[in-house]
């Protein structure tokens, strides 16, 4: 059965022009907001280009429709204009099939957005004398060392590079702790021992040499923080940041205490599927596991751009600000919101614009049926944190951010953001029918538009959409229909492939993952599905 999203969620936190953003404000409902700023609200909400449907009346997104077409139950959203809390909204509900609204205090995993702001609190360290940024952190660390290795003979592993990815470290990120499952210590995770998921985390790259993203290395910065102040991470985030930027609903308690789990949303899958316990448990902090809302990151924000302008030093001042928001390494990579062509920059925690706009920096994350984002252009003083329950949640976050951008003259347009023809052709698949959208599609073959231009990827990529969303017959139709137009495309087949195995068809996903070998003999991934679908070892 489909998740049907309950009416959206009221709940609207206004901060008046004479409050800090950092002092709590009192929470109201949405009839107590100004009509001009809910004007403003619902143009954001509603705001996306109707799509055209042969033979039917437009198709008109709003983010409840999107929420619904991506599994998202729950959403919160902060949006901040001239360096302060314009307001902040909740959407949906707290659970997947559930009813507890989400409103501004509902806390979310943070994911990799926990990397940023625990920067924050190394850099305090930093700022006091107790750390350098500069030297081998070897000179510090007493618990644990980096492991020798022929890449540090010439170059040291510092916390610039740690904060930059440029350590040399491996280990991506981290897939969290079912709640029922045992949990390792920081240390059995640096080392990559039972109970720990992951491997060791070790050098793989000559210290400074290039960028590579590394939740690993900021694992060596906890320990170092631990190291260093002789408290738990959390009580120093919390003495650190926390309580001086009034950051009421943000810890990085793993796992999280009961009263704060009464006010946190649960993770959902791709499919619609709740996250078994609600959520996984990150041993692993600094990289992954605060918890936290829109509106607490959205102060943290505040705070780091007014800090670099010399305004505030509630925590680092403006050298260190400065430091942080200062290039470090430039990425060789499509950048935070996937833009290829305008690569980010790498700060300290941060990624930072390209040239057409410097002053922007932020952060994305991703926790198991838990997405975020964060956006701050330090100069104008915007911008806005999205977070939700879901592992599509940044499916919808961008769309909302596109809006945010244009309602509050960014003068940025989120690469992501705009109603592709991916998002618009899913949207009629989910709402008017499959048919409606292979129609959609064969139109805009045949008489090309430019903003929605089609290729032989477009019906593949709806496919995915649609296994992702629990549609595997549509799913699987879609996909046929591509590799009848396109016989001789060999990701048709894998594609094909992929998703008959999905379905527990095993000879059909055979042949097509067979065709797409006999077409691309350097398609690897075919080669170990079939293998492996062939018992063969």
């Amino acid at each position: 059965m489909r998740q049907t999203i309950p009416a959206l969620s009221l709940a609207v936190l206004l901060i008046p022009a004479s409050v800090s953003a950092a002092t709590p404000a009192p929470q109201t409902t949405s009839r107590a907001v100004p009509t001009a700023l809910k004007a403003r609200i619902t143009r954001i909400e509603t705001g996306f280009a109707p799509i055209p449907v042969s033979g039917q009346e437009p198709l008109r997104l709003d983010v409840q429709k999107l929420m619904k077409m991506y599994n998202v139950p729950g959403l919160s959203v902060a949006v901040i204009d001239d360096y302060r809390i314009a307001w902040a909204k909740g959407y949906g509900v707290t659970a997947p099939g559930g009813d507890t609204p989400v409103d501004v205090r509902t806390l979310f995993q943070a994911g990799s957005l926990s990397k940023p702001v625990a920067t924050a609190g190394t850099l305090y360290l930093v700022q006091t004398g107790k750390l350098s940024l500069d030297e081998d952190v070897d000179r510090k660390l007493t618990s644990w060392h980096v492991p020798a290795s022929d890449y540090s003979h010439d170059q040291k592993v510092t916390l610039r590079r740690i904060m930059s990815h440029s350590a040399g470290f491996n280990v991506h990120g981290f897939d969290g702790y079912d709640v029922d499952a045992p949990r390792p210590t920081l240390l059995q995770v640096l080392d990559g021992v039972p109970p720990a998921n992951s491997p060791s985390v070790k050098l793989e790259h000559v210290p400074g040499s290039e960028w590579h993203y590394s939740g690993g290395g900021v694992l060596v910065e906890q320990q170092l923080v631990l190291d260093v102040s002789h408290m738990s991470f959390p009580a120093f985030m919390q003495q650190t940041v926390f309580d001086k930027l009034g950051m009421q609903d943000s810890t990085y308690e793993q796992p999280l205490p009961a009263a704060r789990a009464a006010h946190a949303a649960r993770g959902t899958y791709f499919d619609g599927k709740p996250v078994h316990g609600g959520w996984h448990v990150y041993p692993e902090m600094a990289a992954a596991g605060l918890w936290s809302t829109p509106t607490d990151l959205a102060k943290y924000s505040i705070e780091i751009a007014r800090a670099k302008q010399g305004k505030s030093t509630r925590v680092l001042s403006k050298q260190m600000a400065t430091e942080m928001l200062t290039p470090q390494m430039p990425r060789v990579e499509e950048n935070t919101w996937g833009d290829a062509e305008h690569p980010d920059q790498m700060g300290l925690g941060f990624f930072l614009g390209d040239a057409t706009r410097p002053d922007r920096f932020g952060h994305v994350g991703d926790d198991e049926g838990f997405q975020a984002l964060m956006i701050m252009f330090g100069d104008t003083g915007q911008g806005a944190v999205i977070m939700a329950n879901s592992a599509q949640g940044i499916r919808v976050g961008e769309m909302l951010l596109n809006n945010i951008a244009e309602e509050y003259a960014w003068h940025y347009v989120p690469p992501l953001g705009k109603v592709s023809v991916n998002t618009a052709l899913y949207a009629v698949a989910k709402f008017r029918g499959l048919p409606a959208a292979l129609d959609m599609y064969q139109r805009l073959k045949q008489q090309p538009d430019p903003a929605k231009p089609v290729d032989r990827k477009t019906l593949i990529n709806l496919g995915y959409n649609l296994s992702w969303g629990g549609d595997m017959p549509d799913a699987i139709r879609a996909m046929q229909q591509d590799a009848q137009e396109n016989p001789d495309y060999w990701n048709a087949y894998d594609s094909l492939g992929e998703m008959y195995m999905m379905s527990g068809d095993k000879q059909k996903a055979i042949e097509n993952y067979t065709r797409s070998v006999q077409l691309n003999p350097d398609n690897q991934g075919g080669k170990d599905a079939l293998r492996d679908l062939q018992g063969q070892h």
